[in-house]
């Protein structure tokens, strides 16, 4: 299993987490939004340097 799915592996299963438990996709969410944008950050980051690392 490459790094980059186990990222995205990581990642979905951290939004049905927030989205559960931390109830972010409810209509008064307002700064919690903030969470879900943090955590696209992050996987876009780790796709980004899983695939600059297996490009070498």
């Amino acid at each position: 299993m490459s790094k980059s799915t186990m990222a995205i592996i990581v990642y979905v299963l951290g939004l049905l987490f927030g989205a559960l438990v931390l109830d972010l996709w409810s209509h008064e969410t307002g700064p919690k939004a903030l969470i879900g944008i943090l955590w696209t950050a992050l996987l876009l980051i780790a796709l980004f340097f899983t695939d600059k690392n297996e490009q070498k």
